[in-house]
C-alpha cells in the first residue's frame, strides 16, 4: 500500500495534463501474449532490462524522465566495476509518449521483442501495458506510481510497496487506502491549524483536492477550500482568501507552472504561511528558476516523500548516487530510479551463482517478505497481499525545506524515526 500522498499525486499529473492519453493498442492481442513465458538470454550476454518512460509526453519532456536518468547513472556506475557477476547490464529504453498506444508498443517492444529480464524505473503517465507485463511474468522494479497498475497486478513492484491483493483489481473492491501522516507531522513539529487547498475546476484536480481535504480534516485541521479556472485562473483572489482565513499550510491541486503562479500571488499579496507544502515531484533542484518571481513562497517551500533527501550528504549511499549524477540538476525522483536499479541489481545477484538471470529468481527475490530500503535511500518498502485492508498503519516520511542557498534541507531528523500511527482512508483510483 503506497503512502497517501505519493497515491493522490497522480491526480496531480492527470490534472496538469488535462487531456485524455489514448488508450488501447495498435498491435492484436496475439502478439503480446505469443512469447510472454519466454525466459531472458542465456549463457554470458548481458543482462537486459529495460525502462519505459512518458519522456515526450504532453506534460513536458521534463516531467517523467527522472527515474530514468537515476537509473541509467547506476548501472553505469554497475558496468563500471564489473557488472552483475562479470556481465554487463544492457539497457534499453522506450518513450511511450504518455499515451496507451504508445505504452502498449514499449510493452510489445521490451517485453516480448527484445526479452528484457525486468523493467525497472518504470514512469508512464498511462500503463497500459501492465496487465501484459504482468501476465508475461515480468518483474517491474521500483516503478512510480502514476495510476492503480502497481495495486492492482502480481509482478509489479511499487517504489513505495502495496499490501493490496494484487489480483488484477485496483486495491480492495476498487478502492485504495492511505494515511494522513503528512498533516499528522505538520500538526505535530510544526502547530499548524488551518490549511489551505487549492485547485483547478477541472475532474482530476478536485477529486486531489477532496481527497487531501477528507485527510486534513480526519487530523482536526480547519479546511478553506480554493478553486481556480484553470483557463483563467485568479490566483491573486486565492491567495488574498487563504490569507484573510489565516491558514497555515497551503496545499494544491495543480501543475508547477500553476504552482509557481499561486506562490507569486501569495507574495504579491503578502500572504505568510508555515509551509507551502509541494510533492516528491517537485522535488528538484531548479526550485531557484521554477520559482525566481516568488521569493517569500520560495523559501516556504517544503517537499515530503519516503525516500532520502538527495542533500544528506553525510549519508554514504547518497553521496554515491551524486557522485554519479555530478554536474547534472538532480532530483529526488532521479534518487528514487537509482534505487529502483539498485534494487534490481540485489534481486539479479539472488539468482543461483553460475547461473542465468531469469524473470522467474527476480521475482522470487522481489516477493520476499522482507523489507528493502535500498542501502537507507528508502523508507523501508513492503509488499504483502492482505485480503483486509489495515484500519491504521505505522507509516514514515521524509521531510526538506527549501532555503535559498541551501537547497532543501531534511527537517525533523532521520525519516525512518519520523513516523506515526495513523488512519488509513479509502479513495477511489
Amino acid at each position: 500500500m503506497r503512502r497517501p500522498v505519493r497515491a493522490a499525486e497522480t491526480l496531480l499529473l492527470v490534472a496538469a495534463l488535462l487531456a485524455g492519453a489514448a488508450c488501447g493498442s495498435r498491435l492484436p492481442e496475439s502478439d503480446f501474449e505469443r512469447r510472454g513465458t519466454a525466459q531472458a538470454p542465456v549463457g554470458r550476454a548481458p543482462v537486459r532490462v529495460g525502462i519505459i518512460t512518458s519522456a515526450t509526453s504532453p506534460v513536458g519532456g521534463a516531467a517523467f524522465t527522472g527515474p530514468r536518468d537515476g537509473a541509467k547513472a547506476y548501472f553505469d556506475r554497475l558496468n563500471a566495476h564489473g557488472g552483475i557477476g562479470g556481465r554487463k547490464v544492457e539497457v534499453r529504453t522506450c518513450d511511450d509518449g504518455g499515451s496507451g498506444v504508445g505504452n502498449n508498443d514499449c510493452v510489445h517492444r521490451l517485453v516480448e521483442e527484445q526479452q528484457v529480464v525486468a523493467l525497472v524505473a518504470t514512469s508512464s503517465l498511462d500503463y497500459a501495458g501492465a496487465a501484459r507485463v504482468s501476465r508475461a511474468g515480468v518483474p517491474d522494479i521500483g516503478g512510480q506510481p502514476i495510476g492503480p497498475a502497481y495495486d492492482t497486478y502480481p509482478h509489479l513492484y511499487g517504489i513505495y510497496g502495496s499490501l493490496a491483493p494484487r489480483g488484477g483489481k485496483p486495491g480492495w473492491d476498487g478502492k485504495l487506502y492511505g494515511g494522513t501522516e503528512v498533516y499528522r507531522y505538520f500538526k505535530r513539529e510544526q502547530g499548524a491549524r488551518t490549511a489551505a487547498v487549492v485547485s483547478y475546476n477541472q475532474a482530476a484536480s478536485a477529486a486531489y483536492a477532496r481527497l487531501v481535504t477528507r485527510g486534513l480534516k480526519a487530523e482536526g485541521y480547519k479546511v478553506v477550500t480554493e478553486q481556480v479556472d484553470f483557463a483563467l485562473p485568479n490566483f491573486r483572489a486565492a491567495a488574498a482568501d487563504l490569507k484573510a482565513e489565516g491558514a497555515d499550510l497551503v496545499f494544491d491541486a495543480m501543475d508547477t507552472h500553476g504552482n509557481a503562479r499561486l506562490c507569486e500571488a501569495m507574495d504579491d499579496v503578502g500572504a505568510k504561511v508555515t509551509a507551502k507544502v509541494t510533492n516528491v515531484q517537485n522535488w528538484t533542484s531548479t526550485v531557484g528558476d521554477d520559482y525566481k518571481d516568488a521569493p517569500r513562497c520560495r523559501n516556504a517551500l517544503w517537499a515530503t516523500g519516503s525516500s532520502r533527501n538527495y542533500e544528506d550528504t553525510d549519508h554514504p549511499a547518497v553521496r554515491e548516487f551524486r557522485a554519479a549524477l555530478r554536474g547534472k540538476a538532480l532530483s529526488q525522483w532521479q534518487l528514487e530510479g537509482w534505487a529502483a536499479a539498485m534494487w534490481f541489481t540485489d534481486a539479479a545477484k539472488s539468482c543461483p551463482s553460475g547461473g542465468d538471470v531469469t524473470r522467474a529468481c527476480v521475482d522470487r527475490f522481489m516477493g520476499r517478505d522482507e523489507p528493502y530500503s535500498a542501502r537507507g535511500l528508502l523508507v523501508p518498502v513492503t509488499f504483502e497481499r492482505r485480503t483486509e485492508p489495515p484500519r491504521t498503519r505505522r507509516t514514515c516520511v521524509s521531510v526538506a525545506r527549501w532555503r535559498d542557498g541551501d537547497g532543501w534541507v531534511t527537517q525533523s531528523g532521520d525519516m525512518d524515526d519520523n513516523c506515526f500511527v495513523v488512519p488509513q482512508l479509502a479513495y477511489q483510483p
